[in-house]
């Protein structure tokens, strides 16, 4: 064997045995694949101004805060800003120098909100409440409508605060359309709300909320118009008791409406016991239906 061939041979040893080495004993070096960390976006609630304005009009008032509600409420959450109250009485004092003006409140909620009051939806039982506020410094309700709008891109904040679900709008003021009709249609199909045997719990149904809006709407756009709520018992007990419940029920029913809206003064009770049944009182389906209080309004 040749010198060189001798050489090559351990040159080539070596290299072999440095590969088989590196394959077999080395730790293979890992890919270390990082991967993006991407935050969730933060949804900031949503915060509507107070914004009063009247395009054909010199007002023009904004203010960053506003009437706010917690989730499925409908009571205006205090204490309400001092700047919302000055806006308002802008608002009441405009009015007042312009006759012929109205202002709409239209309220929102949203559809994963519950509706737990007497009126056909959440956004226009938040526009009640703001009516009322309005009402209380010197706005007459004949020249205020409410209106209700499903609004689902509001965001509450983590504590199920929504900051300014109304909207408000000033217009010259319109027809409000035939309003003695209405109290005839209203005493022709009036909210009829029935009682267990000594209960005293009310939950409409969405065609007595509709009714319960009609009597409301009446109340505010006619002066001196009232509502009458009778209270009616089946014919189990004596008449002197029945008397009294069915007063009672008729008393627990104007807490109910006052409590959603209704002037307290506009609202007059009286009870007919068992004197004036609509069923057979000799069976549970006829005394069920006798447990009734009935509420009609009356023309000034």
């Amino acid at each position: 064997m040749s010198k060189l061939t001798y050489q090559l041979g351990i040159l080539i040893t070596i290299l072999l045995g440095a590969f088989l080495n590196y394959y077999y004993c080395c730790d293979k070096v890992e890919e270390i694949v990082v991967e993006e960390i991407v935050s969730e976006p933060v949804i900031e609630p949503t915060k509507n101004p107070f914004l009063v304005q009247d395009a054909n009009g010199n007002l023009d008032v904004k203010v960053n805060d506003n009437f706010n509600f917690k989730t499925s409420e409908m009571t205006i959450l205090e204490p309400l800003s001092g700047k919302v109250t000055d806006g308002v009485m802008q608002l009441s004092a405009y009015l007042a120098e312009n006759p012929d003006k109205s202002v709409s409140i239209t309220g929102y909620y949203n559809s994963d909100e519950v509706n737990h009051t007497a009126y056909p939806n959440l956004g226009l039982a938040r526009a009640g409440a703001v009516k009322n506020y309005f009402v209380s410094k010197g706005i007459s309700s004949r020249v205020i409508d409410t209106h209700g709008k499903m609004y689902d891109a509001m965001v509450p904040d983590a504590d199920n605060i929504y900051y300014g679900p109304v909207e408000f709008a000033v217009a010259t003021t319109g027809d409000h359309g035939d309003l003695d009709a209405l109290a005839d249609e209203i005493n022709s199909n009036p909210l009829v709300l029935y009682f267990g045997i000594d209960e005293f719990v009310i939950k409409l149904t969405e065609e007595q909320r509709e009714k319960f809006a009609k009597i409301s709407r009446y109340l505010d756009k006619v002066d001196g118009a009232t509502c009458t709520i009778v209270g009616h018992t089946d014919t189990t007990g004596p008449e002197d008791h029945n008397i009294v419940l069915g007063k009672e029920r008729a008393d627990f029913a104007k807490t109910y409406l006052v409590t959603h809206h209704i002037p307290e003064a506009k609202v007059m009770t009286e009870s007919k016991g068992s004197s004036e049944p609509i069923a057979d009182n000799s069976t549970t389906e006829g005394r069920a239906a006798n447990r009734r209080t009935i509420v009609t309004v009356n023309k000034p």
